[in-house]
């Protein structure tokens, strides 16, 4: 039985759950989400949280859809209260990125510019110095899942670590040739 997902989940002031079935949709300040529930899983609202558990007959991943479906329904309320974000800096010499539309323009060395579209439900915010970028939205899936999309375009590469990293990420460096190793005359 996961642990996660005996927890209940505290609904705010301005959010409306409703529930029909297997399906649970969340209407909130930001805007609204729905996800359908497993079948081995029920979902109930009592007073002002949701309360997660299992069916009759769960089987034998019932215990990791419990924690994860309650993992998912509590996203759905945070993100239409509070949002999602994800910052991610570009390293590079005239590596930069800008917003043209619903594109997102970016310079990374390579012989074009490599342009983006950015998914309907997805904001992106670019610093003055155009090297960082926050991607937000009220789906974390969707955050998440942009995020990884523009870093695949130029991953970090080991030697001088010029790519788009997330923020805070830690690129293993290796080291490169030395002069010593050449093998040259003395």
């Amino acid at each position: 039985m996961s642990r996660v997902g005996k927890q209940p989940i505290p609904i705010p002031d301005k959010v409306e759950v409703k529930i029909s079935g297997q399906d649970v949709t969340v209407k909130g300040p930001n805007g609204q989400l729905a996800w359908s529930v497993p079948p081995a899983i029920k979902v109930e609202q009592k007073e002002k949280e949701l309360v997660l558990s299992l069916g009759a007959n769960p089987g034998p991943d019932g215990g990791a859809l419990f924690g994860m479906s309650r993992s998912r329904v509590a996203n759905l309320v945070e993100g239409v209260t509070v949002g999602f974000s994800k910052n991610i800096e570009i390293h590079g010499l005239g590596f930069k990125a800008a917003q043209q539309g619903q594109n997102l323009i970016l310079n990374l060395g390579l012989s074009h510019p490599v342009e983006f579209p950015i998914p309907e439900g997805v904001k992106i915010e670019i610093d003055k110095k155009s090297t960082k970028l926050t991607i937000k939205g009220i789906n974390k899936d969707l955050v998440g899942e942009t995020a990884a999309r523009i870093r695949s375009i130029k991953k970090p590469e080991p030697y001088k670590g010029v790519g788009i990293r997330y923020e805070g990420e830690r690129i293993h460096r290796k080291a490169g040739k030395t002069a010593a190793g050449s093998g040259g005359k003395k």
